[in-house]
């Protein structure tokens, strides 16, 4: 599974993330870029009353699973 963490820092100081599920696996830093300063500009979120003042930064986690054999 690849996920998109986006790292902000709100108007207080402090650090708010927006994980997004199932990223493309060929976004690119500019698109991400552009996506997090409009939920800013556009005020979209505002977590604990708090808008979005910052990018931080972005990254992409990937996990895998692999399933035991428990017989």
């Amino acid at each position: 599974m690849r996920v998109l963490e986006l790292s902000f820092k709100k108007e207080d100081g402090k650090g708010a993330k927006i994980v997004v599920a199932n990223a493309r696996e060929d976004i690119t830093s500019e698109e991400v870029k552009t996506v997090m300063e409009g939920i800013i500009s556009k005020n979209i979120f505002a977590p604990s009353g708090m808008n979005l003042a910052q990018v931080e930064g972005a990254k992409v986690i990937i996990t895998q699973e692999q399933d035991l054999n428990l017989a």
